[in-house]
C-alpha cells in the first residue's frame, strides 16, 4: 500500500493556469507512481473575485485526490483592515532587510511577535482561508507523510504551517514585495519542517529575511510538461495574429506586465516596422494599449505552445518572479528570451545561461535588447541553442523529482519536538 502525501495550494484543476497552480499540479502528478497523493484546495475558481466556481468535495484529477474545502473567511474585519494594523511592522522589516540587517534581527528573535496576531487574522479574513481545510490539517495530518504547501503568501500555506508544520515542505515562491515582510511569515517559516526554493537567489532571499538559522532547506525547483502544439494555420486564424511578432503569456495586470507597453509603445514611434506584440493570458486590469497589440485573452496550453514557438521573442517584464515557468517554456522551445533584469531571478537566469537571456532595467536597454534580438539574426541563433542547454542541464524532471522525494524522505524524522526546539 502507498504512502499518502498532500499539497496545499489555492486553487487547482485542468483549466486553471497560475504559475503555483500549475507547478503545484506538475508536481503532485509526477508523485502518483510513488505515493497515493492528494491535493487539499478551495472551491474557488476566479482569484480576483474569490467566486467558488467548483463544488465543495472529492474528485480524482490525472491520479491525484482533489479535496475540496469551502472558504469562509473570519467576520471580525476584512483583510485590508487587519493588513493596515500591520502595515508599519511590514514597513520595518522591509526596511532592515534593505539595510542588511534584517538576516541579524531573526537571529535573535526568529519569529516577529510585534503585531503578529494581527497578521494571522489577516491571513484567517482572506478570500482563500478554510476553516474546515485548517481543521483537517490539524486532525488528518498524522495520515500523511509529507504535506506540500505552495506560495507562502497565501492562506492554505499559513494553515499548514500553524496545524502540521513538522510535516510540511513549504514550496514559497517567494519574492522581494511587500508581503513577504508580514510578521506572520515568520511563523511559516520556522515552523515548516523544510523549505523548497525554485532558485538560488529564491533561497538567499528567504535566508536574508527569515535568518540562515532559522529554516531548513534546498533548491527543489520544478520542470515543465511537454504538451502536443496546436495546429499552427489554425491558432493563427483564430486569433488573427500577425506575420512577425513577440508575445508576453501571463495575467494581464500592471504587476505582471510592468512597463512593457509604454516601453513598447515608445519603441513603435521610433522603429515604425517593429515586430507586432501579442499578449496572451486573461485581462485583469486595463494596462493601456498601442495599435501594434494584439490580445488573445485565455488559451488552451496546445495553443500557448504553438503561439510561444512560432515568436521572435518572449518578454517577460514582470519585477515578482520565483522561477517563470514561462520562460523554462520558451528555453525548452528554442525562443530567445528578454526579461525584466529588476528581477533578482530572472537576472540570475540571465548570468547562469550565458546570457541566452537578455535583460533591461531601462528603456534604453529595453530598446537596445529588444533590437538585436529581434534584428540579428546570429543573437538569436545563439540565444536557442544556448537556452535550451541552461534549460536541460538545469530543469528537466531527472534532475528535479529526485530533489522532491529526497525532501519526503528527510521530514520523516522530525517530531513535534524537534520543531519546537528549533523555534526557540
Amino acid at each position: 500500500m502507498k504512502e499518502k502525501i498532500a499539497f496545499t495550494v489555492t486553487r487547482y484543476g485542468k483549466d486553471i493556469n497560475g504559475g503555483a497552480e500549475l507547478h503545484c499540479r506538475m508536481l503532485a502528478e509526477r508523485l502518483t507512481d510513488t505515493f497515493d497523493v492528494e491535493v487539499l484546495t478551495t472551491c474557488i475558481k476566479n482569484y480576483v473575485t474569490g467566486a467558488q466556481g467548483y463544488k465543495e468535495g472529492v474528485e480524482i484529477i490525472n491520479g491525484v485526490t482533489v479535496r475540496r474545502f469551502r472558504t469562509e473567511p473570519e467576520k471580525l474585519g476584512t483583510e485590508k483592515e487587519w493588513l493596515a494594523k500591520v502595515r508599519l511592522q511590514r514597513r520595518i522589516r522591509r526596511l532592515l532587510y534593505w539595510c542588511g540587517c534584517l538576516k541579524y534581527v531573526a537571529k535573535a528573535f526568529p519569529v516577529w511577535k510585534w503585531r503578529l496576531g494581527a497578521d494571522i487574522h489577516a491571513f484567517k479574513s482572506s478570500i482563500f482561508y478554510s476553516p474546515e481545510m485548517h481543521e483537517w490539517l490539524k486532525t488528518r495530518k498524522h495520515e500523511y507523510k509529507a504535506i506540500i504547501s505552495m506560495t507562502a503568501t497565501y492562506a492554505p500555506f499559513f494553515a499548514a504551517a500553524d496545524a502540521a508544520g513538522e510535516k510540511m515542505i513549504g514550496i514559497p515562491t517567494l519574492h522581494p514585495e511587500r508581503a513577504a515582510f508580514r510578521p506572520a511569515l515568520t511563523l511559516s517559516f520556522t515552523k515548516a519542517a523544510f523549505i523548497g526554493y525554485n532558485t538560488g537567489e529564491e533561497q538567499k532571499l528567504a535566508e536574508n529575511i527569515f535568518g540562515k538559522n532559522n529554516i531548513r532547506g534546498s533548491i527543489i525547483s520544478t520542470g515543465i510538461d511537454s504538451i502536443q502544439e496546436a495546429d499552427w494555420h489554425t491558432v493563427k486564424e483564430k486569433f488573427s495574429l500577425p506575420e512577425k511578432y513577440v508575445v508576453f503569456i501571463g495575467r494581464i495586470e500592471k504587476g505582471k506586465t510592468g512597463k512593457l507597453v509604454n516601453y513598447y509603445t515608445k519603441y513603435c514611434k521610433k522603429y515604425p516596422d517593429a515586430p507586432k506584440l501579442v499578449m496572451v493570458g486573461g485581462i485583469i486590469c486595463d494596462i493601456g494599449k498601442h495599435e501594434n497589440t494584439f490580445y488573445t485573452g485565455f488559451v488552451s496550453d496546445e495553443e500557448k505552445r504553438s503561439i510561444l514557438r512560432h515568436a521572435l521573442m518572449l518578454i517577460n517584464p514582470s519585477k515578482y518572479e520565483s522561477l517563470s515557468l514561462v520562460v523554462l517554456e520558451a528555453l525548452r522551445d528554442k525562443v530567445p528570451v528578454l526579461v525584466n533584469g529588476k528581477c533578482n531571478v530572472l537576472k540570475e537566469h540571465g548570468i547562469r545561461s550565458k546570457n541566452a537571456i537578455l535583460t533591461y532595467s531601462s528603456y534604453r536597454e529595453f530598446r537596445d535588447n529588444f533590437k538585436k534580438i529581434s534584428e540579428d539574426a546570429d543573437t538569436r541563433e545563439y540565444m536557442k541553442h544556448a537556452g535550451e542547454s541552461y534549460f536541460l542541464e538545469n530543469y528537466s524532471w531527472d534532475t528535479i523529482m529526485p530533489r522532491l522525494r529526497k525532501a519526503i524522505e528527510s521530514i520523516s524524522g522530525i517530531s513535534e519536538n524537534d520543531l519546537y526546539e528549533k523555534e526557540q
